[in-house]
């Protein structure tokens, strides 16, 4: 097991549930006490969270696929129309914002305790994905990561639930 030092000011971010605090996913430090009474209820209410954006995800990922360049060049069609490249960054916005929070916002948490881990590695890959994709969006020459994006978070999403 690994050993965590502590420092007053930092929360306990506990690798198992021996130490006395607990930093939930959204932030909030709970004590032992406090967190063996809520953590089933707690534990159930992510797995439900995880689950409703896995389905989300899921529909929204296969316009998305259906709209990229490289999956359309794949399957020998061209699904291009005007906007097409506008409704691809549409959903993949609405893939990265909702379907991507749950890591995005672990990695923030992981960040702010300086306890990097696997939400920082997920959180850092789907943003460079993301950010990279909007800027060829915008004029920047290169292929877009969107179908890769959302098929990330779609994994990552139903490995988590």
């Amino acid at each position: 097991m690994q050993r965590h030092e502590h420092h007053p000011s930092t929360p306990t971010v506990a690798a198992g549930h021996s130490h006395t605090t607990h930093t939930m996913p959204d932030g909030m430090v709970m004590s032992g006490a406090a967190h063996s009474m809520h953590s089933g209820h707690h534990h159930a209410d992510m797995i439900a969270d995880f689950g409703r954006r896995f389905w989300v995800v899921l529909v929204l990922t296969l316009p998305v696929m259906a709209l990229s360049p490289m999956i359309q060049h794949w399957l020998g069609v061209a699904w291009i129309f005007p906007g097409s490249g506008w409704l691809l960054f549409g959903l993949s916005t609405v893939v990265y914002g909702y379907g991507g929070w749950p890591f995005l916002k672990g990695l923030w948490l992981e960040l702010s305790v300086r306890n990097p881990g696997m939400m920082t590695l997920v959180g850092i890959a789907i943003s460079v994905a993301y950010l990279y994709s909007v800027a060829i969006t915008f004029g920047l020459t290169g292929m877009d990561f969107y179908w890769e994006l959302a098929t990330l978070i779609l994994v990552m999403l139903l490995g988590h639930w």
